[in-house]
This record gives structure tokens, sequence and C-alpha cells, in this order.
């Protein structure tokens, strides 16, 4: 009697603690670090890099992110509705690459306000509100284009630019970059004109054929991003200048590696597009997990050419 007085208390003692089991709250899986990156646009082979970078790095870091720009980079109104968009979503972290390097400022404040850190890649802003800035030395890399124009050009000679804004700071840096170069080393060479094409491929190419046919003695012709140097390959294809110029571009993309390859563009600077994706993200982290970071990280830069064009280290950052 007296066991099977024990068996059912035991009985039911295990009966009350599954109940008890069942009705305890699941623990929920931590949720993920969000992170929205804001580029500058989608229509360069660049971004798709740059977004490549970004998406690993939230893999490797176990983050989610989310990758958006304007249709253009132009588009400054678009980026800063997407900007306002990810502030109000209260996230982790931003990344933002500025379109225009003042007009994001308010709304980076709000940012900052709200305790939402702020890391800036490839073109940052005149702010101190970001954390840290992943991108080329932008100054540095066209001061190296200016000067393997001045070598391929014989150091005299008139060129001209055609970049992208004046308004981001790589359409700023790119030409102070190249423009200080010239005057600082090579006094016999002339920029006879710089104009400003909004990445957009027709429009450079329409600024590209005015500035050649207004320059019929121009040897040189700088690009300073992938949208403009494609303007001045098309303008220079279109006017039967294959030879007559010296096409050095920034960036890489397909249509860059063909004009290398065939001798129309005789080279240019490829920037690590996929580095400067992954390190933004990776500085998001950090800064969210209170580690101290530069204020600028730089992912480095390469000048390429029909002789290592096909070298590994020069391979892998080509965007294609």
């Amino acid at each position: 009697m007296k066991s099977r007085k024990l068996l059912i208390t035991i009985l039911g003692l295990l009966t009350i603690s599954a109940m008890l089991a069942a009705c305890a709250p699941v623990a929920k899986p931590a949720e993920k670090l969000y992170i929205p990156v804001i580029s500058k646009g989608f229509q360069h082979q660049f971004w798709l890099a740059v977004k490549a970078g970004a998406e690993k790095a939230a893999v490797d870091l176990g983050v989610t992110i989310t990758f958006e720009g304007p249709e253009t980079e132009a588009m400054v109104d678009k980026q800063m509705e997407m900007l306002q968009a990810a502030i109000d979503k209260n996230p982790a972290a931003i990344c933002f690459a500025a379109v225009d390097s003042k007009a994001a400022i308010p709304l980076l404040e709000k940012a900052k306000a709200k305790g939402i850190p702020v890391i800036g890649f490839d073109s940052g802003v005149d702010s101190d509100i970001p954390l840290s800035t992943a991108a080329t030395d932008n100054i540095a890399a066209a001061a190296l284009a200016a000067d393997k124009m001045a070598e391929l050009i014989g150091g005299a000679g008139e060129v001209a630019i055609i970049a992208h804004d004046q308004t981001s700071r790589t359409g700023i840096d790119r030409v102070t970059g190249f423009t200080d170069r010239v005057k600082e080393k090579y006094p016999d060479i002339t920029i006879v004109d710089t104009q400003y094409g909004g990445g957009d491929q027709l429009k450079s190419t329409d600024l590209a054929k005015a500035i050649i046919q207004a320059h019929p003695n121009m040897k040189g012709f700088f690009g300073a991003n992938e949208g403009s140097i494609i303007g001045v390959l098309n303008a220079a294809t279109e006017l039967k200048m294959e030879g007559k110029l010296v096409i050095i571009g920034y960036d890489s993309g397909q249509q860059q590696i063909a004009a290398i390859r065939s001798g129309l563009e005789a080279g240019a600077i490829t920037q690590d597009p996929i580095g400067i994706g992954y390190k933004c993200v990776e500085a998001a982290v950090k800064a969210v997990n209170g580690e101290t970071l530069p204020k600028f990280i730089d992912t480095g830069f390469h000048w390429f050419d029909k002789t290592n064009i096909d070298d590994p280290v020069i391979a892998a950052l080509l965007y294609k």
C-alpha cells in the first residue's frame, strides 16, 4: 500500500513538473544587429562589388544588413529620404556613403542624438559625426593618375578631366589630387577643362566630345570614376581618337578592362570596393561593441595597365 501511495505521489510530481515546464517561457534567440548600408547608387559595377563586400562581412560577423542607394549618384534628395528612413528604424549602426558631403549633416546629427553610430564609406561627409570612414585615399590615388599621365604624354601638353560631381568627397578629392599634382610637379602640362557629368555615361560622353572638339591638340584625358571614364572612352571611339589620346581612368569594370586590353585606355586606378564594403560593416560592429576606431580606414588603391592587369594581386581587385 505504501509503495502504491509513493508511486502515485511520484507520478503526480512528474505531472506537475511537466506542466510547469510547458508553461515556462521559451528563450528567444538573440536578435542580430541590424545595420543599413546606404550607398551613393547602383548604376556602376563598383557599387555591386561594395555590396558583395558588405554582405560577406554580415555573414562573417553574424549581423543583418540592407544595402540600398538611389538610382543615380545625382539624386541627393532620394538618398536623404533613405537616410531618414534608416534612422527611423533605430538600427544598431548606419553605414553611409554621401552623394553630397554637406547635405546629410542635419540627418547625421539626428542619428547621433539617438545614439546611432555612423560609419562612412567610400565618400565621407564634412563632419566629425562619422566615427570612421572606410575609403580610398582619393587625393593620393588621383595624384598617382597625374604622375602616370605626365609620364605617358612626355611631361608636356594639354589634358582635361571629366569627374562625377563637385559635392561628394570622392568627386572633390579626385579632381583636387590630380590638379594639385599637375600644378606642383608639371609646369608644362595645362589642364584645359574640368567638367562634371554626374557619373552618367551619356552626359559624360557628350561633355568629353565637346572638350575634345574644342581642344584639337589635347594629349590626355582623365576620367575620375566609372561613369566618367566610360564617357571619355565612348567619346574617343566616336571621334576616332584611338591612339591619339592618352586616356587614364578610375575604378575598373568590364568596359575599362576591355579598353585597357585593346589599348584604347592607357591604364586606371583601381580601388578595393569589396574591402570598402567589408571594412565599413566591420567598423560598424566594432562601434556598437564600444571599440575605438581610427577616423580613416585606408582601403588602398593600385595602378593597373596592360602589363599587370592579369597579376593575381590586381585581378582580385578588378570588379567585372
